[in-house]
């Protein structure tokens, strides 16, 4: 049986000589895994279309419930951020982030289309790095169930509180905040907080579009991290190599 689908590669694994096993994000049918017979050869044909953050349109077929790739033509390779190792290293924090969500047999084109607008963000609108990151991290927690409160103060309603309680998600002022289990809470400027609840209630089309001060939005960049490392209960290889990298050119 032969399907036809669109999808982004979110992981790539080599397998026996020449062989490659795809994790890759569709849009029909959620997260799927394919195996790219020969695309490690120079003369392969899919060589191009199978590589790792390639947005390609895949034909594949089945048997005995493994997919293997038959044709697959590159909608979007991304070309600015493989050629700047920092951004091609914080594109593939995206991917990982992204397949913790992701599940098999199960649509989710909004989490496709935050990793795609992401991607494209970085490389062709050139956006700040910080500003990508915390859009993604905020947004990608908010499909993933959670959601935090960052109108008002979680437990007495003030609209101006100013701290973040990474384990509660939610926004908390000064005098509530020992009133909440233990956990991390991270101090929140006024600009920070409109920035979250922008991200969190914005068009998917806007999530980029806000403004942020350079040093406040380093602070929120942090912030999204934690809260999105604190949710998870894991970190990525990924980010700390993208962390590396921005230490090095410190």
């Amino acid at each position: 049986m032969y399907l036809k689908t669109e999808g982004l590669i979110l992981r790539q694994t080599d397998w026996k000589e020449t062989d490659r096993i795809l994790n890759v994000l569709t849009r029909e049918h959620g997260k799927m895994t394919f195996r790219a017979r020969g695309v490690r050869s120079r003369r392969s044909r899919l060589a191009g279309s199978c590589q790792l953050l390639c947005y390609s349109e895949f034909t594949v077929f089945e048997n005995r419930g493994v997919y293997t790739v038959d044709e697959a033509v590159p909608i979007e390779m991304f070309t600015e951020l493989r050629r700047d190792v920092e951004l091609v290293s914080l594109a593939a924090y995206f991917a990982q982030a992204a397949e913790v969500v992701a599940q098999e047999d199960d649509p989710n084109p909004e989490l496709l289309s935050l990793c795609l607008n992401a991607m494209y963000a970085l490389g062709k609108l050139q956006k700040p790095q910080a500003l990508v990151k915390a859009a993604f991290e905020l947004r990608l927690a908010c499909l993933a169930g959670y959601t935090p409160m960052v109108d008002r103060c979680g437990v007495c309603g003030a609209e101006e509180p100013d701290r973040f309680h990474l384990a509660e998600g939610c926004c908390v002022c000064a005098g509530c905040q020992q009133t909440l289990p233990d956990g991390l809470r991270l101090p929140l400027e006024p600009g920070m907080r409109s920035a979250m609840r922008y991200i969190v209630e914005c068009p998917a089309n806007r999530l980029f579009s806000f403004r942020l001060g350079e040093e406040n939005l380093a602070k929120l960049s942090a912030l999204t991290e934690s809260y999105l490392m604190t949710q998870f209960e894991r970190s990525f290889s990924a980010l700390d190599f993208y962390k590396s990298l921005q230490i090095k050119t410190e």
